[in-house]
């Protein structure tokens, strides 16, 4: 029986719909206020100064996300029940901002007129932008001791982000090694080409990733393309992708998948075995309703439905199920995950199911390096759990899922 008794177990597809995007006024569009401010980058900016947001351009400035920030020692804080985070997420960023709408995503180019691209938060937190330059002095002054197990650039949709992703590689590189830290690319397949996936790969980069982020068709057109006046295309992204099988190899590249968008468990669980019969990986991120993007106002995804598919996921990419294993009901949704009880219970009992899913650390490889700590659900009640569950959490976790042990 699900925790939430009453309220339904899955975010159905017609429930999910975005709101329309409105469009800026054309003095705000392209970060007209940031230019019109003409602001001098002193260093590390944390949004919301309440200053406009000075001209920080990659690749010269990248923002970090908060954990990373505070990993770094460049910000003070700290992360409820973990050490912050063992990858370092760069993300590229430019005062006309990213030119894609997304609906689920507080970056989207929709919130022009709301916020200035730099104070925009994404995956719940803030993002601060620092020199590309102090991020690389700090790590490489660390050398082998250095608290991350990987770097991630991440592209957005912008003219400059293809040339300025293979700027920052080079001087990451050059000061350090990706066998002390390997590198992953968060790509942007609307901007590239197979070219392109070529260049970063023979730059030293170890991962590519795509973020479908939406698990079909469908979902991907309401979502990042023509629904929202968003430039992506389902058919480009799965270009890309396939481009990335080839160049980077097998268990070298991979997808991002946003569970709980309109999907049913079942489309979701055929496409992480799609990823996995090609050679790749799949990371998930559950549904949360990003403030100011045009999802806000839509539930987050129930924790009953993200358990199952956590679960059905990480038996398919480390367990060697299969899909057609599994039995779903009328409505996509998992009644039996194709194992033993026994066996079942095994992984759930080892917790790992319910980690953060991402590209790999130096643990193990269904151990993520990138645990994103709190980026799809508050501390209060955890959806990817950035440490590994405890007693408690499991019991919880069994609760939410739905299936008592040996049952």
């Amino acid at each position: 029986m699900a925790e939430d008794a009453g309220r339904a177990d899955y975010n159905a597809y017609d429930e999910m719909q975005p709101r329309l995007p409105e469009d800026a006024p054309t003095a705000d569009r392209n970060g007209g206020r940031v230019k019109r401010n003409d602001v001098t980058p002193d260093g590390l900016y944390v949004p919301n100064y309440n200053i406009l947001t000075p001209q920080m351009r990659s690749p010269e400035y990248v923002q970090l996300s908060t954990a990373a920030a505070i990993t770094l020692g460049i910000m003070q804080g700290r992360m409820y029940r973990c050490s912050c985070t063992r990858c370092l997420n760069l993300l590229l960023t430019y005062p006309e901002g990213c030119r894609a709408n997304c609906a689920y995503c507080g970056l989207a180019r929709h919130r022009e007129a709301e916020r200035d691209y730099a104070d925009r938060n994404f995956i719940r937190v803030d993002w601060p932008a620092v020199p590309v330059g102090q991020i690389i002095d700090i790590v490489a002054a660390d050398g082998d001791k250095t608290p991350f197990h990987r770097m991630c650039i991440s592209m957005i949709t912008h003219p400059k982000s293809d040339a300025d992703t293979v700027s920052v590689l080079k001087r990451w590189t050059d000061r350090i090694s990706p066998d002390t830290v390997p590198v992953s690319i968060l790509s942007n397949p609307t901007t590239m080409d197979r070219n392109d996936v070529k260049t970063l790969h023979g730059l030293g980069a170890d991962i590519f990733t795509v973020a479908l982020d939406a698990a079909t068709p469908e979902l991907f057109d309401r979502t990042r393309g023509r629904g929202v006046k968003s430039p992506h295309s389902w058919a480009k992204y799965w270009e890309i992708l396939e481009d990335a099988r080839d160049i980077f190899g097998p268990g070298k590249f991979g997808a991002h998948i946003i569970v709980g968008m309109g999907e049913t468990e079942r489309e979701i669980l055929e496409l992480v075995q799609r990823l996995v019969d090609m050679g790749g990986h799949s990371h998930m991120f559950c549904f949360f309703p990003e403030k100011g993007s045009l999802m806000d106002h839509l539930p987050a995804t129930p924790r009953d439905q993200w358990r199952r598919v956590q679960l059905g996921r990480y038996m398919i990419d480390y367990c060697g199920v299969r899909v057609d294993q599994m039995k779903f009901d009328h409505e996509g949704r998992v009644v039996d995950f194709g194992l033993p009880s026994g066996e079942r219970d095994m992984i759930i009992d080892s917790g790992i199911a319910f980690r953060t899913s991402g590209c790999p650390g130096k643990f193990q490889d269904d151990i993520s390096a990138c645990d994103r700590p709190y980026g799809d659900s508050p501390p209060s009640d955890i959806a990817s759990y950035p440490f590994q569950p405890n007693g408690g959490d499991l019991r919880r976790i069994r609760k939410q899922i739905g299936v008592p042990k040996g049952s």
